[in-house]
């Protein structure tokens, strides 16, 4: 099976076809059913959060078949993705995607989860410590992206489960957590 760094990539990956937008509607469907599944997979595997739509992709190519996908095709793939939350378009000209492998809930859910796990209830965290921690190591937390962090605390803070304290730099905001 044919690799990309680490990340094996699924058989369709080596038929031609499935770079080029099929006309019939339920292969189409297939289609961007499998290139979804395999954009979160690769992104979320490789710790990717933001697809540049210009920008040369390894995922959007493969040069043992010498086959890329269209802009076009990239832009649906992408804008299904956009579509089911999974997804967000950082520019209004869609030319760089925000990739949420889990929606922002779901890394809501997730932080709550490593919180109580891990005993940090009623502790305070920085961000950079969640973000690139000891504690986080070899979890989905380590090395994501801040923006989405940001985003999950803000959410915890709004249902009173996390408040976020702004300290003189970035570097030093904190989250107290009340799981």
């Amino acid at each position: 099976m044919q690799k990309l760094g680490d990340f094996k990539v699924p058989h369709f990956f080596n038929y031609p076809p499935y770079y080029t937008l099929q006309p019939v509607k339920e292969t189409r469907e297939k289609q961007v059913q499998l290139w979804k599944e395999l954009i979160l997979d690769y992104c979320r595997n490789q710790k990717i959060f933001v697809i540049g739509l210009e920008e040369d992709y390894p995922l959007f190519s493969n040069p043992v078949i010498e086959r890329s996908l269209s802009h076009e095709a990239r832009k649906v793939f992408l804008n299904a993705l956009v579509a089911e939350g999974h997804a967000e378009w950082m520019d209004k000209s869609h030319k760089k995607c925000l990739i949420l492998w889990l929606r922002i809930q779901d890394w809501a859910a997730y932080i709550l989860n490593f919180v109580k796990e891990n005993g940090f209830e009623d502790s305070v965290m920085t961000v950079e410590d969640i973000r690139s921690g000891i504690e986080t190591r070899g979890t989905e937390l380590a090395g994501i992206d801040r923006g989405v962090l940001m985003r999950a605390l803000r959410l915890l803070e709004q249902k009173g489960k996390a408040a976020i304290f702004k300290g003189t730099s970035a570097d030093d905001e904190g989250v107290k957590f009340s799981a």
